[in-house]
């Protein structure tokens, strides 16, 4: 009789946005280096496809939803919109696939945003199976807000006191603490959770998270989806992959940073997607300065509502920044953050800057803005101990305190905190540890 041969290609299917693109990208990597081919199924064209790093990995790029769709629709419709019409495009991906590589594909992978893969690949008898590019915790919020009743939610949400109260079977997990998104309204965020999270046919769920940090959230999930769970990360330190930024770096800060002393800056970026008022700038500048410590801020080209950049801000902004500070469009973020001048992490809390900054033991500020942010922000004050939360409203008054506080009263016993993690997750990753284990059981399964 004939052996099945094995198949060595793997399609991947990540939402084409910054947080969610960067661990598949890396999934992808730690995959190649196995020895799989890797197909990248892009939604819309981007820096990644045409980087070098990523030459061996074949792009699919069919017409999609457009920039202009996303700031049309808001990022939840948008998602399910995206879903409906990309499902035909991407079986026709796959059946000329086939054709082409003569029936070599192992598997599917897919962001859980990005649910029309399941189907098309029911239709070819391809396995599938499900990338949760966020915090395990994160991902059992969404599997229990699935759930619940959204309009009795919404109440409780609205009540000061409930809102402090930890819910029902999350523990530490507060309901303010809860991932609703603000980027649409309550009902079409658990319409859209209660999709990403039924994993329906697919064969097992990767997450890109490491056993340590999140034991009993990933056995809650392994208990309740009934499929392996398989905890990889972090993938960054797993893969050894390169840059995956969709927006450009300026290495500038590196030497301004290597002219600081050791672990006294304060390095801060608030992600790809939050936005912030003037008022709130003006507060976090006066807070920087007051602190007397060093600072390196990373200000998006965008991020200030009605402005291309900095160019709105008053005067005084530039004035406070200029004796200690540095601004940036975009940052390498690893490398900054390895940089043995960075004392601290000011940070929206989103998992890959999560993970990259306990990988690099440097402890955090943590500002969170929507969605699996807040769920982040407190497991690192509160869980892991590693970290500032920052909440209510923005003032000089608190930033300076909370500055103080993370470089100089409690960053010794913070950044010990956050280099015993940084050793944990180094050690799950090499060879022998429990990610490593996971990766190694996952392909095994393939």
């Amino acid at each position: 009789m004939e052996e099945n041969r094995i198949k060595r290609r793997i399609v991947l299917v990540p939402v084409s946005a910054q947080g969610h693109v960067t661990p598949m990208m890396q999934l992808g990597k730690a995959l190649h280096l196995k020895g799989f081919s890797i197909t990248v199924f892009l939604t819309q064209y981007n820096r990644v496809s045409s980087s070098k790093d990523f030459s061996d990995f074949h792009f699919l790029i069919p017409q999609s939803l457009t920039e202009s769709d996303l700031k049309n629709l808001g990022a939840v419709e948008f998602l399910m919109k995206l879903n409906q019409i990309c499902e035909s495009g991407f079986k026709q991906c796959l059946s000329q696939l086939l054709q082409e590589q003569g029936d070599d594909i192992a598997c599917v992978v897919y962001d859980e945003y990005m649910f029309f893969s399941q189907d098309a690949a029911m239709e070819f008898q391809l396995p599938s199976v499900v990338f949760s590019t966020t915090s395990a915790t994160a991902f059992v919020c969404r599997s229990v807000l699935a759930k619940v009743n959204a309009e009795s939610f919404l109440i409780d949400m609205k009540d000061p006191e409930t809102q402090d109260k930890v819910f029902p079977g999350l523990h530490p997990l507060r309901y303010k603490d809860l991932p609703i998104s603000a980027f649409g309204p309550l009902e079409s965020v658990i319409k859209l959770y209660s999709k990403a999270v039924n994993i329906r046919t697919a064969s097992a769920v990767i997450i890109n998270s490491a056993s340590y940090l999140e034991s009993s959230s990933l056995a809650w999930l392994q208990r309740e989806l009934q499929v392996p769970v398989y905890p990889i990360g972090p993938l960054h330190i797993a893969a050894s992959a390169p840059c995956s930024s969709l927006l450009e770096e300026d290495r500038s800060c590196i030497e301004w940073l290597d002219k600081q002393k050791p672990s006294s800056v304060v390095y801060i970026s608030l992600g790809s997607l939050a936005l912030m008022e003037i008022k709130d700038m003006l507060e976090m500048a006066w807070g920087l300065s007051n602190s007397n410590q060093p600072f390196l801020w990373v200000i998006r080209p965008g991020s200030i509502p009605g402005s291309e950049w900095t160019e709105t801000l008053p005067e005084e902004f530039s004035k406070l920044i200029s004796e200690r500070g540095y601004i940036v469009k975009w940052a390498p973020q690893i490398e900054v953050l390895r940089h043995p001048a960075v004392g601290g992490f000011w940070s929206h809390c989103g998992w890959n800057s999560t993970l990259e900054s306990i990988a690099e033991g440097v402890p955090m500020i943590c500002k969170p803005f929507t969605g699996d942010q807040r769920v982040n922000a407190r497991y690192i004050d509160s869980v892991w101990r590693i970290g500032v939360l920052l909440q209510g409203e923005m003032e000089k008054e608190t930033v300076e305190r909370a500055v103080k506080m993370l470089i100089v009263d409690e960053g010794v016993d913070m950044r010990k905190r956050a280099n015993e993690l940084k050793e944990k997750l180094e050690a799950s990753v090499r060879s022998g540890g429990s990610s490593c284990s996971s990766l190694e059981h996952f392909i095994n399964s393939l």
